[in-house]
């Protein structure tokens, strides 16, 4: 057992520097496991903006992203670096088909590998809101 004695003000000091030196929006991965009877586990995460919210979102390939499933939907695309960290390298709502093609294509030149959809905000302005938000600060 150890006696060592500690200063909780330098503690919380290292707390909060460690804080300030993560980045403002991030992933924050989701345990899962497989679903009961066998079925496979969904691929979920989550992701933290600014402002401190959470938007759990599900988890596709970028190749053979169909634009039905990014429509009333915010998409992410997000590449991730040799330890497995997430950058999101985009953030969009409200794709069409042509939109999402081109879209999809620029991504995929800066990295992307897949796209992460929030399907849970109600209605555009909800949307728009959730995209600002994961826009890291300048």
């Amino acid at each position: 057992m150890s006696n060592r004695k500690m200063s909780w003000a330098a503690a919380l000091r290292d707390l909060k520097s460690d804080r300030k030196q993560r980045h403002d929006v991030r992933e924050e991965r989701l345990k899962t496991t497989a679903g009961l009877r066998g079925a496979p586990a969904l691929p979920l995460s989550a992701w933290r903006g600014r402002s401190g919210r959470r938007y759990v979102v599900g988890v596709h390939p970028i190749v053979g992203f169909e634009a039905d499933e990014g429509a009333e939907a915010v998409c992410i695309a997000v590449g991730r670096d040799k330890d497995g960290i997430a950058e999101l390298i985009s953030a969009v709502s409200g794709l069409d088909a042509g939109t999402l093609q081109r879209w999809t294509a620029k991504a995929r030149s800066k990295g992307a590998t897949e796209v992460h959809v929030h399907r849970l905000a109600e209605n555009t302005a909800e949307r728009a809101a959730i995209v600002s938000d994961l826009k890291p600060a300048a």
